[in-house]
Parts: C-alpha cells; sequence; structure tokens
C-alpha cells in the first residue's frame, strides 16, 4: 500500500526511507531450516521500516504487514510475494518478485513473522503454481490496490488471486480506505490472516 502508506505517514509522524538498490547482504534468521515446508504455505512478516508500521496502524493494529505465498524452485522452497521498494537491481520495478524463505524473513526485512498453512493440500499447490506464473510474467506491483485489475498485483490481492484461481477462494473481509490515491475496499494482511481455511504451524 505505497501510496496509501506514503500518504498516512505524516500523520503518525513517520519517514519512509527504503534501503538502497546497493543494499549490503541481508542477515539471516534461518527460519526456511525450521519449517517443513508444503507448496502453497502463507508467510506474512512485520517489517521492519516506517512503511511496515504504517501498514500495521492503517491495518488497525494488526500484526503484520505483508504476505507472500511459498512456491518450489527447482526442488528448493521460495516465497512469491509482490513488493514495492525491494529493487534487485538498477531499474528493477516494483513487481512480483520470488526470494528465498531466509531473505524474505532477514532480520533487516520482518521483526517478526508467522507460517499459515491451508486445509487443503491440493488447492494450496495449485494457488502456489498460479502466484509461480504471475511471477514468470513479471507483474507489476499495484499501486492502485484495485482488486477488479489482476494484470497488477499487491501483496494480499497476489495470494487472494492465487487461491480464486485454484478454485479455492478465500474469504475475506476489506477495510474500507480513503486515502489520496487509494478509496475503496482493500484486503490488509489481517484480514488474510483471518480465514478459517489458514492456521499457524510455526511463528516467531
Amino acid at each position: 500500500m505505497k501510496n496509501a502508506v506514503s500518504a498516512f505517514l505524516p500523520l503518525v509522524g513517520l519517514t519512509c526511507i527504503w534501503a538502497s538498490c546497493a543494499r549490503t547482504q541481508p542477515a539471516r534468521r534461518h527460519v526456511a531450516a525450521q519449517v517443513t515446508w508444503q507448496e502453497g504455505d502463507v508467510v506474512f512478516r512485520r517489517g521492519t521500516g516506517a512503511v511496515g508500521q504504517a501498514v500495521v496502524v492503517l491495518d488497525g493494529g494488526g500484526p503484520y504487514s505483508h504476505v507472500g505465498i511459498v512456491a518450489f524452485h527447482e526442488g528448493t522452497p521460495m516465497v512469491v510475494h509482490a513488493v514495492p521498494g525491494e529493487p534487485d537491481f538498477d531499474g528493477d520495478p516494483d513487481r512480483v518478485k520470488l526470494d528465498s524463505i531466509d531473505v524474505f524473513y532477514a532480520n533487516d526485512r520482518a521483526s517478526r513473522g508467522i507460517v499459515m498453512r491451508h486445509a487443503d493440500s491440493a488447492a494450496a499447490a495449485r494457488a502456489a503454481k498460479v502466484a509461480y506464473q504471475a511471477y514468470e510474467r513479471r507483474a507489476l506491483f499495484d499501486h492502485d490496490y484495485d482488486d477488479r485489475d489482476t494484470s497488477r498485483l499487491y501483496c494480499t490481492e497476489l495470494i487472494t488471486f492465487a487461491f480464486d484461481r485454484a478454485g479455492a477462494p478465500l474469504p475475506v473481509n476489506q477495510h474500507e480506505v480513503n486515502l489520496p490515491g487509494v478509496a475503496g475496499a482493500v484486503t490488509f494482511p489481517s484480514d488474510l490472516a483471518a480465514c478459517p481455511q489458514l492456521h499457524p504451524i510455526y511463528s516467531f
């Protein structure tokens, strides 16, 4: 929710500072070794920066600010997520990315996290493939937060889109947002985490 958050930051006295393109290698938590992963596991994190904190405030104090889904790449569990402000190279647009689990949960990106698993493992695996296809087509990040247009995707929209296409839609109660550049119903991380089909399997 980069546009909404940017408009809201002055109200909460925060300054948005994203890491530069020439970032150092982030510290690892080694979360990957703590879980027996399945395709379609949904991974939430609370960001360490100003934007993550502002999303939490906009979300009514929900514990998480970002979310992705696990897909296997050459046998290794990875996180597919739609994220702004984390370029892999100079000129890299905000888009759907593929990161290792330990990069997704690196100390400089996550202060806390939870892994949730869908009750239907087959549906979750199908959703993971849909999300991976969005990564392969380099789908751009949806700065308009418009769920009606799935050519671009924001973080929670990627998850709901993937499960919709997998034939296992997640019932979410969206938040109404009315900020410059964003108006209407938006899915926040807490909306997604409240889905009864998802249950926690690991947290830190």
